[in-house]
């Protein structure tokens, strides 16, 4: 264990194996940090706050902050981050408010890239990428593997599906669906993550098949329940087309069926 003499830690704060600390940080009460984890210089991590082992927090980093939410009054929630997370220079991720399960949860293997917020409430799977700037407001949910481009604005509520990916810029007001990109201001669905799907060991018969939900789903000539229906048929020969079909029929703020070229979006 490493801890800079100018580091202010709470006599609360629990210390795994191994664990690095640099100088100027604070670690308030109610914290605890995993095997193996460095928390660079200058970094707050203020109360309440969870990390799993083999995390790489750099410096400037604010971390289980009250949540941005005018109506808190205070009160005890958590901020959980699971394991072998990277959260680059100035990174905040702020603690829950009173209104939902008292707890704002990051998974693992996620990097957070510079400037980039995760808000109250919000719950973030494994192996997600936020690239600089990347922002998203409280009880926003990030499927596994998604990727939140760089200045990307997501509004309270909205959900990004596992392996959606949120071009650079976007605005979303609305549901991302898994495997879909979205670009935009309002975003806007404009294909399918084929690149990503490969990445991550999808195989041409499988995308094929996802391709073909997708030109279903954007069908605007079809109603939303007949298109869920036709996947439902799809989905009996490539099962990862039930995420989809769940995805859509649980959605609470709703999907744009407005697709744009790629082209126009500049990618």
């Amino acid at each position: 264990m490493s801890v800079s003499n100018t580091a202010c830690l709470d006599s609360s704060v629990k210390l795994g194996k191994n664990v690095r600390i640099g100088a100027y940080s604070v670690i308030g009460p109610n914290v605890q940090i995993g095997d193996d984890s460095i928390i660079g210089s200058h970094t707050v991590i203020e109360k309440n706050t969870i990390l799993g082992k083999c995390n790489r927090v750099h410096s400037f980093v604010s971390l289980g902050s009250d949540p941005q939410d005018m109506s808190y009054e205070g009160g005890d929630t958590w901020l959980e981050i699971g394991d072998h997370n990277v959260i680059r220079e100035y990174v905040s991720i702020n603690r829950a408010s009173m209104k939902e399960n008292f707890k704002t949860v990051v998974g693992d293997h996620n990097c957070f890239l510079a400037y980039s917020h995760v808000a109250h409430d919000c719950v973030i799977g494994n192996k997600v990428m936020f690239i600089n700037n990347a922002t998203i407001a409280g009880h926003v949910h990030v499927g596994d593997k998604a990727i939140i481009g760089a200045f990307v604005a997501i509004h309270q509520f909205c959900h990004v599906g596992a392996y959606g990916f949120v071009a650079q810029g976007s605005q979303l007001g609305q549901d991302v669906p898994p495997y879909v990109i979205v670009a935009g201001t309002p975003g806007r669905p404009c294909g399918l993550n084929v690149v990503g799907l490969r990445r991550h060991g999808f195989s041409n018969k499988v995308i094929s098949a996802l391709r073909e939900a997708y030109l279903i789903l954007y069908n605007r000539e079809l109603l939303l329940e007949d298109a869920l229906i036709k996947l439902e048929i799809l989905a009996v020969e490539t099962p990862e087309i039930e995420a989809l079909i769940h995805f859509v029929r649980s959605s609470k703020r709703g999907i744009s069926r407005r697709v744009v070229e790629r082209s126009k979006v500049g990618i």
